[in-house]
């Protein structure tokens, strides 16, 4: 009996390339580290398309189905991954993909997907009454569009092996590199964390970044188009952050009275001044320790914290870490 693990990843047109060879990748650098042991392989990897053959990727280049979903035996699948990018719209309409994914669902032993590949396991309703995450930028859609699924946006992963209430079977990521993470927590499950930890110095990433932890994506200044009334506003409060930036310091920056400022950021940035400025302040701090450049003490005082205790409180409100955890991570 073939005791390899097939891990096969779905590809589609428009599809993100790393969301199908960060994880792969993972999975394949497990094999070559047990083989350094003198084990065997454990995972046997498999891109399934529609048809056999080329698909283009969103970055241009392309890559290879080796078979069709339509003609394999999903019982011979161990872990199926389903990623996202540009093209998912598509496949969220797709109906012979979605039956499938849906015959599939009881056969394999796990079922994934990569950033915003949620929205198809979503289209499918394999997601409902569940907890899922997915790319920061899709949250909003995914929590709109299916209001049965219970959106966790600030989170890496939803993969748990012991949780009871089946995400150890169906288990999301977030935006691309979530699912680089996600890999090494199912190698971690499959084979411990001795080699879960081998893989990741292998690759030199962070051994696991926990399931919970919050996304660290940048808040951008939105292009003007976007915001008419308040572009110039934006683009002044990063070169201020230790400056007084309440609400009337900001309405009077902007000409105008603090309840029409209030009004007009939740029109155009769905968030309140206090909320915009915090997150700022907090992508502001989040570079400087990344960079090594000054301790959590001057951060806190450059980016308008004022003490390290606000900007400690702010980091485990919306990263969940705190900023000498951060900053020993990522720096």
């Amino acid at each position: 009996m073939d005791a390899l693990k097939t891990i096969a990843c779905l590809l589609y047109p428009n599809v993100m390339s790393l969301d199908v060879t960060g994880p792969l990748q993972v999975f394949a650098s497990a094999n070559v580290e047990r083989q350094r042991q003198g084990l065997p392989a454990f995972y046997r990897l498999l891109v399934l398309g529609q048809q056999v053959g080329a698909v283009a990727t969103s970055a241009g280049f392309q890559l290879l189905a080796e078979q069709s979903w339509r003609e394999i035996d999903a019982a011979r699948i161990d872990t199926l991954l389903i990623p996202g990018g540009p093209g998912q719209e598509a496949q969220c309409l797709n109906r012979e993909l979605l039956a499938w994914l849906r015959t599939a669902e009881p056969q394999v032993r796990r079922l994934g997907s990569v950033c915003s590949g949620a929205l198809i396991l979503a289209a499918a309703g394999l997601l409902d009454g569940r907890r899922a995450t997915t790319h920061w930028a899709d949250a909003d859609n995914l929590r709109r569009d299916y209001p049965d699924i219970e959106v966790l946006a600030d989170c890496l992963h939803t993969y748990d092996p012991q949780d009871l209430h089946g995400n150890g079977h169906i288990f999301t990521s977030a935006g691309v590199t979530a699912g680089i993470d996600l890999a090494l927590a199912l190698i971690e499950a499959d084979l411990g964390r001795v080699t879960a930890l081998a893989v990741a110095r292998r690759l030199v990433m962070f051994l696991r970044r926990p399931g919970g932890q919050a996304q660290f994506s940048a808040l951008l200044t939105p292009e003007p188009s976007r915001v008419p009334r308040l572009a110039a506003l934006l683009e002044w409060i990063p070169a201020h952050l230790s400056a007084d930036l309440s609400l009337e310091a900001l309405a009077a920056q902007a000409h105008m009275t603090p309840r029409t400022l209030s009004r007009v950021f939740v029109q155009e940035l769905g968030m309140g001044p206090g909320r915009y400025v915090e997150r700022i302040r907090l992508e502001a701090a989040r570079h400087l320790l990344q960079d090594a450049q000054a301790s959590i003490a001057t951060v806190a005082r450059l980016t308008g914290f004022a003490h390290p205790e606000n900007l400690r409180r702010s980091f485990h409100k919306h990263l969940s870490v705190s900023p000498q955890e951060y900053a020993e991570r990522f720096a």
